[in-house]
């Protein structure tokens, strides 16, 4: 983390917190569940270097960021009026954006709602979800994938706290940043997180240290996961309050960049949207769909070197 510097901002009523590092035309990265700015170390050195500001927040509920008790403080709207905000205080029109995993939702409501605040998007694992007006979406995904689908498993307040709480910290990130299997990823009540037997000697890969596990699961001990958590619990709330979107297209230039193994890109029907034409459709301007082999969802971490130069290559043409 040598050089990256660290401040708070107030924006929409909330006390951000941001590293950042460089300076020139500011990239905006947005990290995804459960992470932190940290999980784009790698970019902000390089990107840094390159010649660009580049600007990592922990998002509301995460890290050093406040985080508001209520679900209801988690919507689209919430979250998308922090990064104007913090835009603003930027003092500039405009910012590269590069988000993953729930970032990267959040990325689509910040170009649907506030196109003239992004240059361009370089979108990691989470392709553009249309609104669907007939149904919710956690009813949805309850009916297609069942109760135990993770998103349907984080509903109700407080029981997932609790089972996170039943093993340690560093083990649940362990579990959820290595898992490689295919989606959709499913979290039974009886074992959501293995066996508690085996807690603080899951094995890592490569592309993260205990160093890193350790540091991201300090933010959550102090913080918790319930700000974390609200983004899920937000998601029918969302789609109550954006049905003046349904339909609604994303023009801006997208490049759209998944791993092979990504839980998200291996769910039934992601691959079907992405590379049938819906995608396409949904996002007229999308430049480029960059599939990468052997990686999962963390793709950003798992391949830096690779994802940095994809990035790259995209948003120095804007």
């Amino acid at each position: 983390m040598e050089g990256i510097n660290h401040r708070t901002l107030r924006v929409n009523d909330i006390n951000m917190h941001i590293a950042e590092k460089g300076q020139g035309p500011i990239i905006l990265f947005l990290h995804g569940f459960p992470e932190l700015w940290y999980t784009w170390r790698h970019q902000i050195h390089a990107f840094a270097a390159f010649g660009y500001h580049c600007v990592a927040p922990d998002l509301r509920g995460y890290g050093d960021t406040d985080a508001p008790k209520a679900v209801t403080s988690y919507t689209c709207f919430h979250v998308v009026g922090d990064l104007v905000a913090l835009i603003d205080s930027l003092d500039v029109e405009s910012v590269y954006l590069v988000a993953h995993d729930w970032g990267a939702m959040i990325g689509w409501y910040l170009c649907m709602f506030r196109p003239e605040k992004v240059k361009a998007y370089a979108c990691m694992s989470v392709p553009y979800r249309p609104r669907n007006p007939k149904m919710k979406p956690v009813e949805m995904m309850k009916l297609v994938f069942g109760e135990d689908y993770y998103m349907c498993r984080f509903q109700e307040t407080g029981v997932m706290e609790d089972e996170i709480k039943s093993y340690e910290t560093a083990h649940v990130l362990k579990k959820i940043l290595t898992d490689r299997t295919p989606g959709p990823s499913c979290l039974p009540k009886s074992d959501p997180f293995g066996s508690k037997a085996s807690n603080g000697s899951l094995p890592l890969p490569p592309w993260i240290s205990e160093d890193d596990i350790k540091y991201t699961a300090g933010k959550f001990d102090k913080t918790g996961f319930t700000g974390s958590l609200n983004y899920y619990r937000a998601l029918d709330l969302n789609w109550e309050l954006t049905a003046a979107w349904s339909g609604a297209q994303v023009k801006l230039p997208v490049i759209y960049v998944v791993g092979d193994e990504d839980m998200v890109y291996t769910t039934p029907g992601v691959k079907e949207y992405v590379h049938g034409g819906g995608f396409k459709k949904d996002v007229p301007l999308l430049q480029q769909i960059v599939v990468m082999e052997g990686v999962g969802h963390f793709i950003n971490q798992e391949k830096p070197h690779e994802a940095t130069a994809i990035i790259h290559d995209f948003i120095k043409k804007f």
